[in-house]
C-alpha cells in the first residue's frame, strides 16, 4: 500500500484541501478521492524518509485513536466516516498513515477486522479478537471502550513501573560518573604527591591505582568487549532459547519476580475478562489471554490448560497446578463456573492483582532506595579510603 499526498477540491463547496491518502496505485487513489466527493487536482506518492521511520506509533497514540473512534461509531456515524473524521484530528504521521490504510480496505468492501489486522504491528491479537467480536456482536462501540480502558490500564501499570526504577537507575549512574572522575582526576594526583616524596602508597590506594592504569591504557578494550556483550545478549534474546531464558529470569530475579508474576497475572486475567465478555470462546480466549501476558513462560502454562480444556477438564482444574499461574485465577474461575459469571470473576481476580501491583511497586521503591543508598556508601568509602586518608596521613607524616 502506498501513500499519496493530494490536493483537491471539495465537489459540493470548491473549498481546496490537501492531505495524504492510502492506495495501491495512483488511480485507485484518484478514484477513492472521487469517492469521497473531491475533484483531485494533484497526486503525487511520498516516499518513507528518516523522519518518517522516527515517527512511531505510540501507545498513547493507540488510546486515543481508540477512544475518538469508539465515540464516533457510538454517536451513529457510519464506520467509514468515523475513520475519515479521526484521520483528519490525528496528528501523528504513522498512526495516520494506518487509519487511512484502515479506511482504504473499509471502503473497498474489506471487514473491518481484516482491515485491523493488516498492521499487527500496531495492533496485537487481543484488540484484533475485541474489534472482530464487537463487529459480529453489533457493540464495536463497546469493544473499542474496553480496549481503549485496559490499554490505559496497562500504560499506566508500566508506567510506574518504569518510574520506580527511573530513580535507582540515575543514581547507579550518578555513581560511576564519580567513580570514573576520581579514577581520572583525583587518584592521579595522589600517586603524584606520594612519588615525588618517595612514599609508599597504601594499599587501597594501589588497588585504586591499579584500577585507574587499567581504564587509561584499555579503555578502548573496554568499550570494545562490552558492546559485543551488549550485541550479543541482543542478538541471543531475539532467539527462541533466549527469550525462553529472559521470560524464566523475570519469573525468578530476586526482589522483581513477585512483582513481575503479579503483572502477567493481571494482563491474562483482565484480558480474559474482556475477551468472555465479549462473547468470544474459552479456548480462543486462553489462546489470546495467554499471549497478552507477553510472556512465553506463562503463556506455555496457559496453552497447557488450554489442551485440558478442550478435553473434557473444567477451566479451574485445567489451571491448577500449573507452573506461574497464581491460585486466585483458578480460584476464581472455580466460582465464576458455579455462579455461570465467570468474567465477572476473573474481573474482581485481576483487580486484586492490579492492586497488589500497585502496592508491589511501592514496597519496591522503598527497598530499592536503602540498597542505593548502601552501594553509594561504598563508593563513597572506597574513594574516601583511598584518596582523603592517604593525604591526611602523608600531612601528618610530614608535619
Amino acid at each position: 500500500m502506498k501513500r499519496f499526498a493530494y490536493k483537491a477540491k471539495e465537489s459540493s463547496t470548491g473549498k481546496v484541501i490537501k492531505g495524504t491518502i492510502q492506495a495501491e496505485t495512483e488511480r485507485v487513489a484518484g478514484k477513492l478521492l472521487v469517492d469521497r466527493g473531491y475533484v483531485p487536482e494533484s497526486l503525487k506518492e511520498e516516499g518513507s524518509g528518516f523522519g518518517e521511520k522516527l515517527n512511531k506509533v505510540t501507545a498513547k497514540d493507540r488510546i486515543n485513536f481508540t477512544r475518538q473512534f469508539a465515540t464516533l461509531v457510538g454517536a451513529g456515524l457510519p464506520i467509514a466516516q468515523s475513520l475519515r473524521t479521526v484521520s483528519e484530528q490525528t496528528s501523528n504521521k504513522a498512526m495516520k498513515s494506518v487509519i487511512e490504510e484502515i479506511l482504504a480496505d473499509v471502503e473497498s468492501g474489506r471487514a473491518l477486522g481484516d482491515s485491523f489486522g493488516k498492521h499487527p504491528d500496531v495492533f496485537n491479537n487481543v484488540y484484533l479478537s475485541l474489534i472482530k467480536a464487537g463487529e459480529v456482536s453489533g457493540t464495536l462501540d463497546e469493544s473499542l471502550r474496553r480496549i481503549a480502558t485496559q490499554e490505559e490500564k496497562d500504560d499506566k501499570m508500566m508506567g510506574k513501573i518504569k518510574s520506580a526504577m527511573a530513580m535507582p537507575l540515575i543514581t547507579l549512574g550518578v555513581i560511576i560518573v564519580v567513580f570514573i572522575y576520581m579514577m581520572l582526576e583525583v587518584v592521579p594526583h595522589v600517586e603524584s604527591l606520594y612519588n615525588d616524596l618517595g612514599e609508599e602508597l597504601p594499599g587501597l590506594t594501589l588497588a585504586l591505582v591499579a584500577i585507574k592504569d587499567f581504564i587509561i591504557a584499555f579503555w578502548w578494550l573496554a568499550l570494545i568487549v562490552i558492546a559485543f556483550l551488549v550485541m550479543g545478549v541482543m542478538q541471543f534474546l531475539k532467539t527462541e532459547p533466549g527469550i525462553r531464558a529472559s521470560a524464566t529470569f523475570k519469573l525468578n530475579v530476586p526482589m522483581f519476580n513477585g512483582l513481575l508474576r503479579m503483572l502477567y497475572m493481571a494482563r491474562f486475567a483482565r484480558i480474559a475478562q474482556i475477551l468472555l465478555s465479549t462473547g468470544v470462546a474459552v479456548l480462543d480466549t486462553l489462546e489470546i489471554a495467554g499471549n497478552a501476558a507477553n510472556n512465553v513462560v506463562v503463556e506455555d502454562s496457559v496453552k497447557a490448560a488450554a489442551q485440558e480444556v478442550q478435553g473434557g477438564k473444567t477451566l479451574s482444574d485445567a489451571l491448577r497446578d500449573k507452573p506461574y499461574i497464581d491460585p486466585m485465577v483458578y480460584q476464581m474461575a472455580a466460582i465464576g463456573e458455579q455462579s455461570g459469571k465467570m468474567d465477572e470473576m476473573l474481573g474482581k481476580a485481576a483487580q486484586v492483582f492490579e492492586d497488589e501491583l500497585d502496592e508491589k511497586i511501592a514496597t519496591l521503591s522503598a527497598m530499592i532506595e536503602p540498597v542505593m543508598m548502601i552501594l553509594l556508601a561504598i563508593v563513597a568509602g572506597l574513594l574516601v579510603g583511598g584518596v582523603l586518608f592517604p593525604i591526611y596521613a602523608l600531612v601528618n607524616s610530614i608535619g
